[in-house]
């Protein structure tokens, strides 16, 4: 996506440490383990979160509750019957610690679970499915965390059982789980497969996780969070092949793969820039494409950076229609695994469009996975966690006007 950041995580709650040795907007500033910066840019205050957790909340910043007023919605027609396959939320907090470049501090992951003092994970999944009708999510992690900041190492331990206990607790309401490597296709700043980890390091990453959940057959395995800045396209299909080829061989030969792109695996850019043309060489072991899904992302603001809270576009005719098209030229289908907008008038307005187009071409789109919940704080623009009150949860305005199932955008306007 166009001068995306730090990306829509990295830029709002990166835990990387500012040049000037201060923690950036949202950035981590304190906390069990903590070593870097403890005090933040100007206009932020450095806020304990828990007993594990302190970041940068802007100085300006106020917690409202949420009203119970109606919600105003945009008028909505039923236009079609179609529904997407897949509805979900992206699950913040083990990819806490990562930057664009893929410089992971494992320290810096946060677990989105209660037990490891992060916010209730368990408890906003299961409102998600119990109440709002989603069935996926998205659990990012970074690879450094996984093998404890060595390459090529084995999956650490103690590490994975951490994260493990996220999965086993997404698998345990129903809901499918995409395992998410959150590192933009690099570590430590190089490029996978051009300069930096090789295909067979990073095939052994994939075969030491798929071999894990190979039994799991509601695992999504999601290559890689958004490629960027590749300078060969071919090569990295190269990569994405070795990875596709380790989890079959692993045994893991029924789960869907999600296949990303360049250009932060924007779905405007997919063909235009090659990433679609490239990666349609990818193929099963078996030679087959059956299970490889392609992977896209895209936000609604003025930017395509996830990171303001307006919204001003739909993003159909700019992306989605030219991509379904191309689409079922070839075959394919692909999955929106990042998307969102703020808790807005402008942005329920073009998400419910956008979905609503999304579920109208449901034979080529899957579905959606918003950003973000988890360890956000309640505050974060694009947040979609529920707040909780006793046993009551009540969820952000775009998820209760759109995002969430039972809204109804599915078969709403896509206001063409």
């Amino acid at each position: 996506m166009p001068s995306r950041r730090l990306s829509a995580l990295a830029l709002a709650l990166s835990a990387a440490v500012s040049v000037h040795g201060q923690s950036p907007e949202w950035g981590q500033c304190g906390g069990t383990g903590w070593t870097g910066a403890t005090t933040c840019v100007a206009g932020t205050v450095c806020t304990e979160y828990s007993s594990s957790y302190s970041q940068c909340v802007p100085s300006t910043t106020t917690v409202t509750p949420t009203s119970t007023a109606p919600i105003s919605t945009p008028s909505i027609t039923p236009v079609s019957g179609n529904t997407l396959t897949y509805t979900g939320v992206n699950i913040a907090g083990f990819d806490f610690g990562c930057g664009s470049d893929g410089t992971c501090n494992p320290t810096g992951a946060w677990p989105p679970l209660t037990q490891y003092y992060g916010m209730d994970g368990a408890g906003q999944m299961q409102h998600f499915t119990s109440t709002d009708g989603y069935n996926v999510f998205r659990l990012p992690v970074g690879w450094q965390f996984l093998t404890n900041g060595v390459l090529g190492g084995d999956l650490d331990a103690a590490n994975l059982a951490e994260y493990d206990a996220l999965v086993q607790t997404c698998l345990a309401t129903g809901a499918s789980c995409i395992i998410d490597i959150h590192n933009y296709a690099r570590w430590n700043g190089l490029i996978i497969g051009q300069g930096g980890p090789t295909n067979d390091q990073f095939a052994a990453l994939w075969t030491s996780i798929a071999t894990k959940y190979a039994d799991e057959e509601n695992i999504i395995f999601g290559v890689m969070n958004e490629p960027h800045d590749i300078p060969d396209i071919n090569l990295w299909a190269g990569s994405v092949q070795a990875a596709v080829t380790a989890i079959r061989n692993a045994g893991a030969t029924k789960q869907l793969i999600l296949l990303p792109g360049n250009n932060w695996t924007s779905a405007e850019t997919f063909v235009s820039n090659g990433s679609g043309p490239a990666l349609l060489t990818v193929t099963n072991p078996d030679g087959s494409t059956t299970g490889l899904i392609f992977d896209v992302h895209k936000y609604l603001d003025s930017d395509n950076s996830g990171t303001n809270e307006e919204c001003v576009t739909n993003n159909i005719d700019s992306s989605w229609a030219p991509l379904a098209t191309w689409l079922r030229e070839n075959g394919r289908q692909a999955f929106n695994t990042e998307t969102g907008g703020g808790n807005v008038a402008s942005c329920v307005e073009y998400m419910c469009q956008q979905i609503a187009f999304q579920a109208q071409n449901s034979d080529v789109f899957l579905g959606y996975v918003g950003w973000a919940a988890g360890n956000f704080y309640p505050t974060y623009v694009l947040g979609e966690a529920p707040t909780q009150s006793g046993t009551t949860w009540t969820d952000t305005l775009l998820v209760a006007s759109c995002m969430a199932p039972i809204a109804g955008a599915q078969t709403g306007s896509t206001g063409e």
